[in-house]
């Protein structure tokens, strides 16, 4: 009888992995609630472990730390549930440090069953949490420098990947056999390459988008004016508007950035699903790339819906969420698709090896 999913130790990186997710979402509620800057100094916030800052405690702080008042100015107040969100980001990333660390005694304790690779997996997000907290200091120093928001982003997404290949490694180490397993060699080294550009193409549209929307503290969103077709998909009436207003040009770096991820998706499911016709066993993985194409699509039509249903001054935050989780999900959904690969590539020889 197999082993409940809840006691199997490969279980642990995948709930972590879910843990990292629901970290992002948050990070992401932060900004659409004008709410990166309402900790002025970290860990702490305004001087105190919790969220509960009045405006006259908040008015002490910035007269006793002048040098910590931020772009806002000295007389703006943030008010509690601003202060929570980001309270609330910082809290997680604290409750994750634990199980990221037992996810490396699990690892050492169980490398005979799962091998040196897994042990290095776990280590590795262990290292990679720090640096991450190090990012989110460096992001409220920087008054969320639109650099440092797509730093702290890009390090979430390699952590969550992280963990989802741990995950994967455990469970083909505990005997499952999935259909991709299956996959023959010859496809898999012929397209290997074309999974990994996918995923590096999704991955820095991803820093992209992050790097646009918090660009000028987020100012530029409006840049290519709102509604259909003015300001999507044109911009400013004009699919080649003049680049000379204030954040025009880093919209189209982004419109056509997404442009070019959209030419190598389908260019590259197009190759994967020619070739998988002369092969058996080769259509799970032609399916998770239609899959990140899918996603791709509809995140396009996310963004879009974002400057199409705005207003002047006034835009639909929400789906600025979830143009950024829709986002995080076709990076890792490209991220599974190449991983699948490499795991195809393994012998049952490389695993016993590494065993040793």
């Amino acid at each position: 009888m197999e082993e409940s999913v809840w006691r199997r130790p490969s279980t642990l990186p995948l709930v972590l992995a879910v843990m990292a997710l629901l970290i992002v979402i948050v990070g992401g509620s932060i900004r659409i609630n004008d709410a990166g800057e309402s900790c002025p100094e970290w860990p702490t916030c305004f001087g105190t472990w919790h969220f509960d800052v009045s405006e006259e405690e908040q008015e002490a702080y910035w007269d006793a730390n002048p040098e910590e008042i931020d772009s806002r100015g000295e007389d703006h107040r943030y008010t509690t549930f601003q202060i929570f969100v980001e309270w609330f980001h910082r809290l997680l990333v604290g409750l994750i440090a634990l199980p990221i660390i037992y996810n490396v005694v699990m690892a050492l304790r169980s490398q005979k069953t799962y091998g040196k690779r897994v042990v290095q997996s776990s280590m590795f997000s262990a290292v990679l949490l720090v640096v991450q907290a190090t990012a989110g200091y460096i992001t409220v120093r920087y008054d969320n420098a639109d650099w440092t928001v797509a730093l702290h982003l890009s390090l979430a997404c390699v952590f969550t990947a992280g963990l989802i290949w741990q995950f994967m490694e455990m469970r083909i180490r505990e005997g499952v056999r999935w259909a991709f397993l299956r996959s023959p060699q010859d496809f898999v080294n012929a397209h290997i390459s074309r999974a990994n550009a996918m995923a590096g193409a999704v991955g820095l549209l991803l820093v992209l988008g992050a790097w646009v929307s918090s660009s000028a503290g987020g100012q530029y969103n409006q840049s290519c004016s709102v509604g259909f077709p003015t300001g999507w998909p044109q911009c400013q009436g004009s699919f080649l508007p003049s680049l000379e207003g204030p954040g025009i040009f880093i919209q189209m770096i982004h419109r056509f950035g997404a442009l070019v991820v959209g030419l190598v998706l389908i260019l590259g499911v197009s190759n994967l699903r020619t070739s998988a016709q002369e092969r058996d066993g080769a259509k799970e993985l032609v399916r998770f790339g239609e899959i990140t194409t899918g996603i791709w699509l509809l995140n396009v039509m996310v963004g879009g819906s974002y400057i199409v249903f705005a207003k002047v001054g006034d835009f639909p935050e929400w789906l600025s969420l979830l143009h950024l989780v829709v986002g995080v999900g076709a990076f890792l959904s490209a991220v599974f698709l190449m991983f699948c690969m490499r795991f195809c590539q393994a012998s049952e020889q490389t695993f016993g090896a590494e065993q040793e």
